[in-house]
């Protein structure tokens, strides 16, 4: 116990520390802070998280592992078709809600990707994007406690995009929190080659994953525009 509050308040005293770091960033104006918050994060990722979904990848079979992937990625398709919808994509909107159509009805409840296999095409939006889509500026980076790298406005899309996971409306709320943990474990467990490649190629972890963030978001609102 006196183990996990001493670990507890060297993380506080890290993030308040770290937050009176000077930094010429302008994408990062919160970097100290932002440093702090990244580290916290990397401990309970390396104390708690790759370890369970090390575990998860080694004894669980693959063919589960791609169930799983399948069955919450096809109920992410519902607020992807949603977000296109907004976004004006109406093509790509409407292949989103004939995936899910297709999956739930001959992938046996989504855990077969019968869509992908006859060449629909799968979109990956949330409404951070379809902000971005609209010309909200994405603000300043911010490291969010556990879940990580994201912006103010994507920070701000947040609750609706919590009110868009419809797995986050299933009850009893056992079951909810029990797949949403499975969910998580198998998301980890799904980049652990690539974070064990960062691990050992990045010099700077932390800009590193900042950096490739920022790309990543601005090319994918580039690419939902039609820029």
């Amino acid at each position: 116990m006196k183990s996990v509050q001493r670990l507890a308040s060297a993380a506080v005293a890290a993030a308040v520390l770290g937050g009176c770091a000077a930094t010429h960033n302008p994408d990062d104006p919160l970097e100290g802070y932002n440093r702090a918050m990244f580290r916290i994060n990397d401990t309970v990722d390396r104390v708690a998280l790759k370890p369970v979904a090390t575990v998860y990848r080694d004894v669980t079979p693959s063919f589960m592992q791609t169930g799983v992937y399948n069955f919450f990625a096809n109920l992410a398709d519902v607020w992807t078709a949603a977000n296109n919808l907004l976004q004006g994509n109406m093509a790509n909107g409407a292949q989103d809600i004939m995936r899910v159509a297709v999956n739930t009805t001959f992938g046996l409840g989504g855990l077969i990707d019968v869509a992908s296999q006859a060449g629909m095409e799968k979109h990956v939006q949330d409404f951070g994007v379809t902000l971005g889509v609209w010309g909200v500026p994405s603000g300043p980076y911010i490291v969010l406690p556990f879940m990580g790298a994201s912006t103010l406005r994507d920070t701000a899309a947040l609750p609706l995009d919590f009110k868009g996971d419809l797995w986050l409306h299933v009850d009893p709320t056992s079951a909810r929190n029990a797949g949403t943990l499975l969910r998580v474990v198998d998301q980890r467990a799904a980049i652990l080659d690539a974070s064990n490649l960062i691990e050992d190629a990045a010099l700077d972890r932390y800009a590193f994953v900042r950096d490739g963030f920022l790309q990543r978001r601005a090319g994918k609102i580039e690419r939902s525009r039609g820029d």
